[in-house]
């Protein structure tokens, strides 16, 4: 993995973690789904970063 492959990865992942977040404070979700989308997010940064 390049390290312009290897940002663009970790970028898209904090981009996701703080939607997750943003909608979890709004109150647009509850705490399970907000778990659920970063342990998602979480594994497609792992996949990402094993390719």
């Amino acid at each position: 993995m390049s390290d312009r492959e290897m940002h663009d990865a970790v970028e898209a992942f904090l981009n996701e973690a703080d939607d997750a977040y943003g909608e979890y404070e709004q109150g647009y979700t509850d705490a399970d789904a907000t778990l659920r989308r970063l342990e998602t997010a979480i594994e497609e940064l792992r996949t990402s970063t094993e390719e």
